[in-house]
This record gives C-alpha cells, structure tokens and sequence, in this order.
C-alpha cells in the first residue's frame, strides 16, 4: 500500500512539473511581450535624450554624434595628425619589435588589438553599412571614411589613457578603462567624488551595454542568419529551436570568456585575422567581378558627398549618416577599446595608443568601405536593388548577384563577427562589474554566468526595448568619456613628445630597445 502511495504521489508530482512547464513555456512566449511593455517607456525616454537631433538646413543632427565628431576632430589637430604620422610606428609596435615579456600585463600589443578590434568589427559592418548607403546614398560612403580617420586620434588617446591609468591586482591581472581614468581626472582636480560617480556611471553603462548591443543583439543575429542559409523561416530546422542554437552559443562564448582576457586574446588573435582576411578576400572578389563599374563607383562617391540628396537632407545629411555609421562602428569615443587595450604587456602606454590607431583603419577605413564599394559596384548593374531590402539583405543580395551560393559567405562572416564581437563585450562587461563590485574570481563567475545566460536569451526573444535601452546607454556613456580625454589630453601630449624624443635620439645612434621606450 505505501508503494501505490509513493507512486502515486511521484505520478502527481510529475504531472505538476510538466503542467509547470508548459506553463512557462506559454511565459516564455510571451515574456518578450511583457518585458517590451514594461521597459519601452524608459528607452524611449533614454534615446529621446541621447539621440536628440537639431534640425541644421534640412538634416537631423543628432548631438552625440556631433559630441563625438567634434572630439575626434579637435584631437587629431591637437596631436599634430598623428593618426597619419604614427601608423609606420603603429606596426613596428604590433609585430613586436619592441615587446618585452617581462613588462607587467597579461597580453601582447596584437592580442590587445586583436581584441580590440573583435568588439568593434560586427554586424554594423555587413548590415549597417548598406542601411547608411541605402539612407544617405553613395556619398555617406566618403563621409564614412573621414569619420574613421578622425576616431584614429580618439583612439590613440582613449587607449592611452586606457594603459597609463590601469590598476594591478595581487594575482598579476590588470583592470583599466575609462572608469579609472576618469576617477583620477577629477581627482587632480580635487572633485574626487565627482570622479568616483563618474566612474561607477561608466561602468554600470557599460555592464548593461555589454548585455544588450554586445551580447543580445549579437547573438540573435547570428542566430537569424544560420536560419536564414538553412531554409529560411519555414523550412530550416532551427526555425523554432532558437533555444537550443542559444545554448550552443552561449556554451561556445563561456568557454572562452570563462578563461579570462589571456583566453579572450589567444582566441581573437585567431578569428580576427581569419575573418578579416576571409570576409575582405570575398568582398575584393566581388569588386573586381564588377570591375567596369568602379570608375562610376569613385565618381558617385565623391560628387554625391558633396551633392547630396534631397531625401538625405541635402550634404549635411549625407555628412551626418556617413560620420554617425562610422561612429557606430568603429566606437571611437565610446571608451569599450581601451578597457582591452589595458590588459597589455608594456611599460610606457604611448606605445599601446599608437596601435590603438590601427583599430579605426582596419574597422572603417578597410571593411566598410570595402562593403561599400560591393554595393556601389552592384547599384551600377541594378540602381534599384536595395529597395524593400533590409541592411545584411542589401549587402547579401550584392554577393549573391555574382555568385550564387555567396549569401552562405556572408552567414558564416556574420556568425563570426557576431561571435568576436559578443567573446570582447564579454570582457569589458567584466571590468565594469569588478569596478562596482570588486575583484574575485566568485563575482567575476557570477557576471560570466549572467552574459552566457543573456547570450542564450537573446536567440530565443525580441527584446527590442532592451536593445534600445542599451544602445542609448552606451552613447550617453561617451559624454563623460570625452570630457575626461579633454582633462587627460595635455598629459598625454607631453608623455608623447618624451616617448618621439627618447625614439629619435635612440635610432639615431641605432641603439634600438629590447623593450618599450620609456
């Protein structure tokens, strides 16, 4: 009898677990649902403020961009166009000449810069680049372009400042970021407090920005394009299992994330090379495929950078899209690069500013711009192509047209870039966390252990609102990032004249270091 009661009894406790699950299985479908409507109200407050535009001789002018723009600008003056002068330098840094493995840090100048640029090098440039074309017409391309050579300074002294104000930790690791040089920008100033919330601001900024545009949205776009080249939304296998594509990548980024910056680095000093080489190589292929159109591509470039179109807003809009792509993109300003920037092995943080130059090249003035002329080539077979297209189906459709089966190309160079780009987020995630919360190895697996949860969330629901919430965080960020380069710029420009002082009197008695210059 007591045997029929305990069977009876595990009977009706399973009966509960099920009717539980499917419970939460009809929430799940419509948690999106909830969790929009409850957070919509605060990201469109958010992104009404962040984004706010003026209206300048027909364009919106949205003023973070404007905030951005203008810094990188005013910076590439100040530091004499070093973004020109320092690339030669810039190399000779990255391929080691001056490495030293006995100089505090975790990784080399490329491993830094490898991650780096895996956080920075996404979507945006598939997708986004093709809506900025789409929007602004060809000229945004040439806009684009500039945007990127102005974030070269940005960059520079960001990820300078990165290294020079990094703290060490008893275990041989190292955190930096903007929160630690803003805390000691309002420090000299006597306004330590100001520059202690200024810093928890940036990093609660970014640990909730690394979970929506670096981590969400990364993976849900993965997650759509592998459905995308399996049979679309009603024939692929994993049209309904997002949930378990979610599992697979979230289990995919904790492997490497779990290890720390070292694993972070061994990995995107693999990836990126493969898919920066694998994704231009596609993308040369396909220019040269359209090889009679690239006369009329640099001519349109040019003369509707400086034309304009009337849907656009005239030249300024055309300005404006192309600079805020660029800015998207490349995140010159934003202050996430140098968080990666300062895990690396040096002595002297000007050498980590000048292959931080690198980064807005290769992300902006090489990859878009490569995407662009994809486009541009195929609008002079096709001009109306891109209509009714989103912004990967703009650049897929451009593949598509001279190969075939060329839209799995861009699936796999999606996948990637997403994957990179959510592995690096992942990490300055962390480092905002330890800044709040302190360092450990229990926290800092408590913050890992939510990311992957997030990663695997955002394959399985739309959470628009939280994505918008997010993005507007990240830029509301970059206000007090930029006001500390401000502060910090005059230090750094005197630490680079010693460092171009110490470097001239050395190669001219070619007595060159074994380490960094000090």
């Amino acid at each position: 009898m007591d045997l029929l009661k305990r069977r009876a009894l595990r009977n009706k406790k399973r009966l509960i677990f099920l009717s539980t699950l499917l419970a939460s299985n009809y929430s799940l479908a419509s948690l999106d649902d909830t969790i929009n409507a409850f957070v919509t109200p605060a990201a469109d407050a958010l992104s009404a403020v962040v984004f706010y535009k003026i209206p300048v001789m027909g364009a919106d002018l949205p003023l973070v961009v404007l905030w951005l723009i203008c810094a990188a600008i005013f910076f590439t003056g100040y530091f004499n166009f070093l973004n020109i002068r320092g690339l030669p330098q810039a190399l000779k840094i990255v391929r080691g000449d001056y490495s030293c493995k006995e100089h505090k840090g975790e990784v080399s100048h490329f491993q830094a810069l490898a991650t780096a640029v895996s956080g920075t090098v996404g979507i945006g440039n598939i997708g986004g680049v093709a809506i900025a074309i789409s929007i602004g017409g060809p000229g945004a391309a040439f806009w684009m372009i500039l945007a990127g050579f102005f974030g070269m300074s940005t960059k520079f002294l960001e990820c300078t400042l990165g290294t020079m104000y990094r703290r060490e930790n008893p275990d041989g690791s190292v955190s930096g970021g903007p929160m630690y040089y803003l805390e000691r920008a309002f420090k000299d100033r006597g306004l330590s407090r100001i520059g202690k919330f200024l810093g928890s601001f940036y990093a609660l900024g970014i640990v909730i920005g690394c979970l929506g545009i670096g981590n969400m949205f990364q993976s849900n776009q993965a997650y759509t394009q592998v459905v995308n080249v399996t049979g679309g939304a009603e024939q692929s296998w994993l049209a309904d299992k997002g949930w378990l594509f979610g599992i697979f990548l979230a289990i995919s980024v904790a492997l490497v994330i779990i290890g720390g910056i070292k694993s972070i680095a061994r990995v995107t000093s693999k990836i990126v090379p493969f898919m920066a080489v694998f994704y231009c190589t596609g993308a040369l292929v396909m220019i040269l495929m359209n090889y009679d159109a690239l006369p009329f591509a640099f001519s349109t470039i040019l003369s509707n950078a400086f034309t304009g179109s009337g849907m656009a807003g005239g030249i300024l809009g055309v300005m404006i899209i192309g600079f805020q792509r660029a800015v998207f993109s490349n995140e010159a300003g934003i202050g996430s690069a140098p968080i990666a920037h300062s895990a690396v092995r040096t002595d002297n943080a000007i050498t980590e500013g000048y292959v931080a130059l690198l980064e807005p090249f290769i992300d902006t003035i090489i990859i878009c711009t490569l995407t662009s002329l994809v486009i541009i080539t195929t609008q002079y077979y096709e001009p109306n192509f891109s209509q009714g297209l989103g912004g990967i189906e703009i650049t897929s459709y451009a593949f598509e047209r001279n190969i075939s089966w060329s839209p799995a190309f861009i699936a796999i160079a999606g996948f990637l870039f997403a994957y990179s780009t959510m592995i690096a987020w992942g990490y300055y995630g962390l480092k905002g966390w330890t800044y709040l919360f302190g360092e450990g190895q229990k926290k800092e697996l408590i913050f890992k252990l939510v990311f992957c949860f997030f990663v695997a969330l955002g394959c399985s629901i739309q959470l628009e609102a939280v994505l918008s919430f997010s993005d507007a965080l990240v830029f509301l960020i970059c206000i007090p990032n930029i006001i500390g380069l401000y502060m910090l710029a005059p230090k750094v420009k005197a630490e680079l004249k010693r460092f171009q002082q110490n470097m001239a009197s050395r190669e001219a008695t070619d007595a060159y270091p074994i380490g960094d210059v000090k």
